[in-house]
């Protein structure tokens, strides 16, 4: 029996008051939905990344409408001019440099904001970076956790580094060009250098490429040469030292520590582990600190 659908015109019409998610090419040009072209043709304005970036794929596209810039830089006060705009009953598209918004990116933010004062919020599903990689790894996709970029600051890199090091599913990590180098090195010493992984660039591009092999080959290779393009690197879990069951939380909790999680992520991870909520192993934890 053929499933129900609205028809086109009802389907595709555009909502006044609604945010729109618009996923853009990340590489080839005829990525774009037929969708997308109509929303972003559409709409009162445009919440954009880089107003530059997406000028040039509009004027491609040969759509002309208003644009706003929306980044991590101005999204708490633009984030909520976007807002009062919406509020107001226009129809706004969000849309990052390339790939699908709010993934790794400031426009999660925006939705955060939209769901919290009831305004509508509709996601048009295209171009995603790091699904296709994945697809492309040759890596288990059974599960996968997505990482994003890491962290700058040393600190808060040598945590997730070290979280990093705990996940057993299929891992995703963003990176520049210009820091691949480091990050490679930072990933052999906090996984393995015989750890499998993908090192996608130029996704969808005349020059995509797919070079699957360990970290530490990865490090040796481009110590030769100098990386080009974005990267999206996706990483083998870690299946040598996946945790058994635990006999109870707090043994858990010590696991997680000793793998270089602080305190509290270790609690985190323990909860989720054991499939108890985190305020009642911390207060199991006060308990057994009492009794001693």
């Amino acid at each position: 029996m053929p499933l129900k659908t609205q028809n086109s015109e009802e389907k595709n019409a555009i909502r006044g008051g609604t945010l729109y998610l618009v996923a853009t090419p990340i590489g080839n040009l005829a990525d774009v939905s037929e969708r997308a072209v109509k929303v972003l043709s559409e709409v009162d304005f445009i919440a954009a990344e880089d107003t530059r970036n997406t000028g040039k794929l509009l004027t491609l596209l040969g759509i002309s409408r208003p644009m706003v810039s929306y980044h991590e830089h101005n999204k708490k006060e633009r984030g909520a001019q976007i807002l009062r705009r919406l509020e107001a009953g226009e129809a706004c598209a969000l849309v990052t440099d390339a790939g699908t918004p709010a993934v790794s990116d400031p426009g999660e933010d925006l939705v955060a904001l939209c769901a919290a004062a009831g305004i509508p919020v509709t996601s048009l599903p295209g171009a995603c970076a790091a699904v296709t990689a994945l697809t492309l790894s040759g890596l288990s996709t059974a599960h996968f956790y997505f990482e994003g970029f890491l962290p700058v600051e040393r600190a808060k890199r040598r945590e997730r580094l070290a979280r990093l090091a705990t996940v057993t599913d299929t891992m995703i990590v963003y990176e520049a060009p210009h820091k691949l180098k480091s990050t490679l090195a930072d990933l052999c010493a906090a996984l393995s250098p015989e750890r499998r992984a993908a090192l996608c660039r130029e996704l969808t591009k005349k020059n995509e490429e797919v070079l699957r092999v360990t970290l530490g080959e990865a490090a040796a290779i481009y110590a030769e040469k100098e990386p080009r393009g974005e990267y999206v690197l996706v990483i083998e879990g870690d299946k040598a030292t996946a945790p058994k069951a635990f006999r109870a939380p707090e043994e858990a909790v010590a696991y997680y520590e000793n793998n270089g999680l602080s305190r509290m992520d270790a609690i985190k991870a323990a909860a989720r582990e054991c499939g108890i909520p985190k305020s009642e192993l911390y207060r199991l934890l006060c308990e057994k600190k009492g009794e001693k």
